[in-house]
């Protein structure tokens, strides 16, 4: 679908029951869904015309009498499909977005009928045939064209297409139950984060907390309609700093309890069950393909290959970290007896006494540092960094189609005023909001069906202010907001053919480079100087806040890299496994990983398993949580480009990182791609140095 805004028209063969999903295109500003005009009931009517829709492209591409071509197979099956891709982006952005009983209720109904959909066509023998039979050479196609060939076919291989008949069956049954879990492993999450509130009524409860944090905890009770004057919730850009700067120890055990008990909490929400079948199907599945487990399954298709490289890259790291870890747990042991306790540090203690601390060694304080940094300020740097890099402009929207009144538009638009996409932004926590933050598109780019422009979205979960008051964020949530704003520009500067190819349908520990990159800009004189300005005054951070908020930038990494590395390590170790569904005890395992890398009491993984949603909710991350530390090594070393170049913002330098890594999709080898912007592969050297984890 193009962008724009031709007229409406209906499809009167279309039930009536799929609503607004009958018009073939949207009178609506670029195309948007027309989200006030989409009713939950509409979703599975249209789930069912779309499904048979691609169901009969698809029978009609496989059993055409005509010799197969690129053209009439591959060019074919990336025109089908349309209606579906349409109804999956809107109905799957608004689960995770803003979700609601009823369309819980359908996707807990569709995702099982979409994987087995999948599965169909992957193991449909005459489509397999038809691909394996194009010859590239006599067809003489270019090479986008035999990248995406050369994606289908391995996408087929890994999903079956050559196993006997009775494989591919298990194999379809096995997607289908997989979908089902991980659509019941999310939904149970968002139960247990919707459940919880810890309710702050007393000024003792409220003890030790900055205004900043007093203001977003009673915009929370109110955004909840709770009867208490202010509550914690377990979105964690409340959460983190209520563990910061809550001098109340008993309420910092009870939410960080409750934050690290999401998902095992016993009863019907409780996830434990559902890991060990998903982790049983999984391996089954990787045994089904040949693989000795599913971590080496998943990792043949990527730029690390092997899970051996993988955890030689986390054990690499994990040495360093946890010399420095134990060196800050002394200080702040020390610290702790210094104020005359006599209890030994304990995980929901350490944001607290690491604070402290920052404050005694860097004369820095969280709360000196949030309001300088205003959402509406970071967005701004983030555009403006956009603007100097690609030469992008962005106008907001004021008429454009909303899922929910807090959703911002923004018309984005090239150097020589081309139509670049659409981009939204969905920045603050709600109860119909999964938790975490991430980038999703409602259109991807390509030129197959037309010039189509991206709609690409960010979603974050930032604390609101109350109102009238600007929202405030910490430099942890600016750097969120940078991170996945790399992500809507790998999405947004896509530039291919081919939708097989585009935005961020890349390698798991390549995805990320495009977003940990951009975080760096975020940590620049020259941005912050710019950008980083009083919510009230409007006044520049003053200069020596700025020099001791980026001396401070190495301050507690041994406790972030090892919180991260440990949850990589328990991914990776868990997907190596072949233990079975009734042979696995989630806690027992998870206790055990940690007991066999040392891992700090002080410290608990970042995401642990019962909640870990990034390779539970989904395949994506399973056996890949490596890839943020694969991708870190990409990225501290592409930034290194622009340094040694002597401009954060060269233009030679910012013009390759567009052509072969922000807007080249697919396209290559991401090898290839990376040594195509850097003339060379990466070293591991920047990311110690980075994390002040060097010798």
């Amino acid at each position: 679908m193009t962008s724009g805004t031709p007229d409406a028209t209906l499809d009167t063969a279309a039930p009536a029951g799929i609503g607004p999903f009958a018009e073939r295109v949207w009178a609506t500003p670029h195309g948007l869904p027309p989200f006030e005009r989409i009713a939950p009931a509409h979703y599975l009517p249209a789930f069912d015309a779309a499904l048979a829709s691609h169901e009969a492209e698809v029978a009609a591409i496989a059993g055409q009498a005509a010799p197969a071509t690129f053209a009439n197979t591959v060019e074919a099956l990336e025109r089908a499909g349309h209606d579906l891709d349409r109804v999956a982006s809107v109905f799957f952005n608004l689960s995770g977005s803003h979700t609601n009983p009823e369309l819980q209720a359908v996707e807990r109904a569709i995702t099982p009928r979409l994987a087995r959909h999948g599965s169909a066509i992957y193991l449909n023998a005459d489509l397999w045939a038809r691909i394996s039979a194009i010859d590239p050479e006599a067809e003489g196609l270019g090479p986008e064209q035999r990248r995406v060939l050369d994606r289908y076919r391995t996408r087929f291989r890994r999903s079956g297409a050559d196993l006997a008949p009775e494989a591919k069956a298990r194999m379809a049954e096995i997607a289908g139950r997989m979908a089902e879990l991980g659509t019941r492993f999310s939904q149970n999450l968002l139960a247990d984060e919707g459940a919880f509130a810890l309710p702050l009524e007393t000024e003792a409860d409220l003890a030790g907390l900055p205004p900043f944090l007093r203001a977003a905890s009673a915009s929370a009770a109110k955004e909840r309609g709770s009867t208490h004057s202010h509550v914690i919730t377990l979105s964690r850009s409340l959460i983190e700093p209520f563990l910061v700067f809550s001098t109340r120890r008993d309420l910092r055990e009870k939410a960080y309890e409750a934050w690290t008990r999401r998902g095992e909490n016993g009863g019907d929400t409780d996830n434990r069950g559902l890991i060990a079948k998903i982790v049983a199907l999984r391996a089954e599945r990787a045994r089904l393909l040949g693989f000795e487990s599913f971590a080496h399954f998943k990792l043949s298709d990527t730029m690390a290959g092997s899970p051996d490289r993988a955890m030689d890259l986390l054990r690499d790291v994990w040495t360093p970290a946890h010399h420095r870890a134990a060196a800050e747990r002394d200080r702040l042991q020390a610290l702790i007896q210094a104020e005359g306790h006599n209890f030994d540090l304990a995980r929901h203690d350490w944001r607290h006494y690491a604070e402290k601390l920052r404050r005694a060694e860097h004369d820095l304080d969280e709360g000196e540092i949030k309001p300088y940094l205003s959402l509406d300020g970071v967005i701004a740097a983030a555009f403006d960094t956009a603007s100097r890099l690609f030469g992008l402009r962005f106008e907001e929207l004021a008429d454009a189609p909303r899922y929910h009144p807090d959703v911002r538009a923004w018309a984005v638009r090239d150097a020589d005023g081309s139509e670049v996409g659409l981009f939204l932004g969905d920045y603050f926590a709600r109860a119909s909001k999964r938790s975490g933050a991430w980038m999703s598109a409602f259109r991807s780019q390509e030129r197959l069906n037309g010039d189509v422009k991206p709609i690409i979205v960010n979603v974050m979960n930032f604390a609101r202010a109350p109102d009238g008051e600007a929202t405030l964020l910490s430099f942890d949530d600016a750097r969120t907001l940078f991170h996945e704003f790399g992500h809507a520009l790998h999405g947004l500067l896509s530039d291919v053919t081919y939708p097989l190819l585009a935005g961020t349908a890349v390698s798991g520990d390549f995805v990320e480079l495009p977003s940990q990159l951009y975080e760096h800009w975020l940590e620049q004189p020259e941005v912050l100087r710019a950008h980083a300005r009083h919510h009230r005054t409007g006044e520049p951070m003053p200069e020596d806040l700025l020099k001791r908020l980026l001396a401070a930038r190495t301050f507690n990494q041994g406790f972030a890299t090892i919180e991260y590395t440990a949850s990589a390590i328990v991914d990776m170790t868990l997907h190596l496994s072949s233990a079975g569904e009734a042979g696995l005890d989630v806690a027992e395992f998870e206790a055990d990983a940690l007991k066999r890398i040392a891992m700090p009491a002080e410290i608990a993984m970042r995401h642990r398993t019962p909640h870990f949603a990034h390779i539970f909710s989904g395949d994506g991350y399973a056996a890949g949580y490596y890839s943020y530390l694969w991708s870190e090594v990409l990225d501290a070393d592409a930034f290194d480009a622009f340094r040694e170049a002597g401009d954060i913002f060269h233009p030679e330098t910012a013009a390759r990182l567009r052509r072969y890594i922000y807007g080249a999709g697919n396209l290559r080898d991401p090898g290839e791609a990376y040594t195509a912007f850097r003339g060379r592969l990466p070293s591991i050297d920047p990311l110690l140095r980075q994390r002040g984890l060097a010798a």
